[in-house]
């Protein structure tokens, strides 16, 4: 019943915090009035003359120009039953057994797709082949990119690129570099061992370049994961799971601080990371078996370490984003647990709800998802684009919120003004976390859910039988 009463009496609440300034300002002018004019010039020069300084000294404004994700061709989906057929020749029964009951149960569906050379008998992981992936998926989420935005390779100044489990040399931005001929004072960077946030992680430096470049200066992220050499063929069932949650996927995004022809402006970044605890440190962790198999092992901790560092992330981002009504709320549960005791009264969780329109969570496995709509107390809507990204292309690692924000944008959802916030996680541990706001939907649907979209969303099984 108290709950109840709360819930009704909330929005009563925030609209009274979010009238403090004028109820407080009007009483002010009224008085200030009766003032001289000699004190009305300063009291108006003075701030006037800070917020100039300020406005001078803030750092540029970053915005989003356009994205594109990488559309796998239908000849490299993997359907339950090929990759049944395609596991049996690398591992023992057991193994393949296991696979198989936490594909069914994984929350991925029959188009996911698989690069080429995991589509040989028994699967190839040469150099040669891993290559021939990365330049297909970089190369095809690029020129979606520039086709879509009109700009050319010598208007880029700031290259970053991000992959985690394969770096050739030369580096993905080497490639990139020598494929659009950009030009010899570009600023290019290649990030691997990241992880699966390591596509925010490359925003967020691409930001940080831009605002010491000068103004209308271009910024190209491109996040993926090359699969290829990377499949495990021994028998530990940890390091198994990677094999039947990773598919093919990758993303580029342009980033200027020019704002003309931009669809988002964005707001904060913020990472944390959980490294310092030795469990954190481990629980995604490269390594080899007892027979020389190397795989990436994923840890039985792993969701309880991705709470905890969500917690970590919502603390530092909170104040950042969430309205007066609900930081007030949080500060009085917190000063209320410090003066009564912890363990008598529960910790406030703010609602996100009112800060964000959409959330873009890292399709990691169906668990972290449902982790983080239990923990941020999300609708099944709210987390449809994941669970949808999810089923439809896998876990495509870094480049996985830009599918769902694909989603979004396919299902007609996003308006100007509307906040998204996307959460990545990876190795180390990591949580990071960017807030976008939209200044433009998109013109045209042509993304990777143009084909598919209509079909979805749909109904994921907890077992699904094939």
């Amino acid at each position: 019943a108290n709950n109840q009463l709360a819930q009704e009496h909330k929005p009563l609440y925030r609209l009274l915090v979010s009238s403090m300034l004028p109820i407080v300002a009007v009483p002010l002018m009224l008085k200030a009035a009766e003032i001289r004019p000699v004190h009305v010039f300063l009291a108006a020069f003075v701030p006037a003359a800070v917020a100039a300084v300020y406005l001078s000294l803030r750092p540029r404004a970053v915005y989003m120009v356009d994205y594109a994700c990488f559309r796998p061709s239908p000849g490299l989906r993997v359907p339950f039953a090929a990759f049944q057929e395609h596991a049996s020749t690398c591992v023992d029964e057991r193994s393949l057994r296991f696979m198989v009951r936490l594909l069914e149960r994984s929350g991925l569906g029959e188009e996911t797709c698989l690069p080429d050379a995991q589509h040989y008998i028994p699967p190839e992981r040469d150099l040669e082949s891993s290559r021939d992936e990365a330049e297909l998926v970089v190369f095809s989420a690029i020129d979606d990119l520039l086709a879509k935005t009109n700009v050319s390779g010598e208007d880029i100044d700031i290259l970053v690129v991000n992959c985690s489990l394969f770096a050739p040399t030369p580096s993905f931005a080497d490639m990139v570099v020598s494929r659009y001929k950009l030009r010899e004072d570009v600023r290019s960077v290649h990030l691997a061992g990241m992880g699966c946030s390591a596509g925010l992680i490359s925003v967020e430096l691409a930001r940080n370049l831009l605002q010491v470049t000068p103004g209308g200066s271009n910024a190209l992220v491109v996040s993926t994961e090359t699969i290829t050499p990377n499949y495990y063929m021994g028998k530990e069932r940890a390091m198994l799971l990677p094999n039947c949650l990773f598919r093919i996927g990758g993303a580029a995004v342009l980033l200027s601080t020019n704002s003309r022809n931009a669809r988002f402006r964005l707001a904060r970044v913020v990472r944390t990371l959980t490294g310092a605890k030795d469990g954190a440190y481990r629980c995604v962790y490269q390594e080899e078996d007892d027979r020389g198999n190397v795989g990436v092992n994923l840890s039985k901790d792993l969701i309880v370490t991705a709470g905890d560092a969500l917690r970590a992330n919502i603390t530092a981002i909170g104040p950042l984003v969430l309205p007066a009504s609900e930081q007030l709320l949080f500060a009085l549960s917190y000063v209320a647990r410090k003066v009564v005791g912890s363990s008598r009264i529960r910790p406030y969780i703010p609602d996100f709800r009112t800060a964000f329109e959409h959330f873009c969570i890292h399709a990691g496995g169906r668990a972290v998802i449902d982790e983080l709509q239990r923990s941020l107390r999300l609708s099944d809507e709210q987390v449809e684009a994941s669970r949808m990204t999810l089923h439809r292309f896998g876990n495509t690692s870094s480049s996985s919120v830009w599918y769902e924000l694909a989603y979004i944008e396919a299902k007609g959802r996003m308006r100007k003004g509307d906040r998204v916030w996307m959460i990545g996680f990876g190795s180390g541990f990591k949580c990071n976390s960017a807030a976008w706001e939209c200044i433009r939907p998109p013109a045209a649907l042509d993304g990777p859910w143009a084909s598919c979209v209509h079909r979805y969303p749909v109904d994921v099984p907890d077992v699904l039988k094939h």
